[in-house]
């Protein structure tokens, strides 16, 4: 766990999956075909607190739903690719738009299509109902499930070590 911690350390960047990470996985269809994906609130304070601290933020799904967008840009969060199948090549993209090493970058995600972007980050993490596979490779399993405070438990621990939960930007929303 110590060594878990001191990564924590070096993060500046956070870079999320959407289904199954950021939403529990589920989506909700009307008989007219509308769709609907649930987020945490206390995952998504935590995602504002990140972005008016100064961290990159970012959301990667393979999904071409435009919910995470909409959502997202409501708790600050400016950069979401969509749509995206080459996970990998999105997460190089991003971090070179924003002159970021890998080492610098968390990325959780929690099926088979984020496990080619979470090798190159520096650090692995993924909710605790993540697939095996991924598990496997990461760091760290929170032990809270997708959509169910994960990323709140990721930034919140990254934020605490670099001394920056509960200070002035924390009660703003």
């Amino acid at each position: 766990m110590e060594s878990f911690l001191n990564k924590l350390k070096d993060i500046t960047t956070f870079i999320f999956d959407v289904d199954g990470v950021l939403t529990d996985g589920c989506i909700h269809v009307t008989d007219r075909g509308e769709q609907f994906k649930t987020f945490n609130i206390k995952d998504g304070y935590a995602l504002q607190l990140a972005a008016k601290c100064g961290y990159n933020v970012c959301a990667i799904s393979g999904s071409r739903s435009k919910i995470p967008i909409h959502r997202l840009k409501n708790w600050g969060v400016e950069d979401v690719y969509v749509g995206a199948h080459k996970k990998a090549d999105n997460f190089r993209s991003y971090l070179e738009s924003k002159h970021v090493g890998p080492l610098s970058a968390m990325y959780m995600g929690d099926d088979i299509t984020d496990l080619e972007a979470m090798k190159l980050a520096g650090l692995a993490v993924c909710p605790a109902d993540a697939a095996e596979e991924i598990k496997a490779i990461s760091q760290y399993i929170s032990p809270l499930p997708g959509g169910k405070g994960a990323v709140r438990d990721v930034i919140e621990k990254v934020l605490k070590v670099q001394g920056k939960w509960m200070n002035d930007q924390a009660y703003s929303w």
